[in-house]
């Protein structure tokens, strides 16, 4: 029997959680990440320097518009891809290849009690100017590995820049 709506009714308690995606953006032309500053109003790691991501959130499964259906089983192909791509482009302004490669993952809970599942990728700069998401970040700087280190960053950003430098620096 297919899903008529999206809802969490018959979900099992200890089985919520966010489902969140970052991406490291990597600039080929000078071997640069961006990074940016999150605003000191945000409820989680204000004023550190992060990379763009976000929450997947309910509108990305729109049961009207799946992309398939497998028996009676919406499927949403690149979902994850897709907010990646959405959330770099909120949050920077900027366009990245369509070419995703895995970093890590981390498990954590808020200080609000709500655990997240993070996943992490890179991926290389196609076009654009930084353009910050008004409210979310005060400032934005592109670093290389070195660079990386001045700056007063989310727990595991600057070890996750470097591998993302170092996995560019093999392909």
């Amino acid at each position: 029997m297919k899903a008529e709506k999206i809802s969490l009714e018959n979900a099992k308690e200890n089985k919520l959680f966010y489902f969140v995606a970052n991406l490291i953006i990597y600039r080929e032309s000078d071997k640069r990440c961006l990074i940016l500053k999150r605003s000191s109003e945000e409820k989680v790691h204000p004023d550190k320097y992060c990379v763009p991501g976000g929450k997947l959130e309910g509108e990305n499964f729109d049961l009207k518009n799946p992309t398939r259906m497998n028996g009676d089983v919406y499927d949403f192909e690149n979902t994850l891809e897709n907010l990646l791509r959405r959330e770099v482009r909120e949050e920077s302004g900027l366009e990245v290849v369509n070419d995703f490669h895995y970093i890590n993952s981390v498990g954590f809970v808020r200080p609000d009690g709500i655990p997240v599942m993070m996943q992490k990728f890179t991926a290389k700069y196609l076009s654009g100017e930084v353009e910050l998401e008004q409210g979310a970040f005060t400032s934005h700087v592109w670093v290389n590995r070195e660079e990386v280190e001045n700056y007063d960053c989310i727990g595991g950003i600057k070890g996750e820049i470097i591998k993302a430098i170092d996995l560019f620096d093999k392909l």
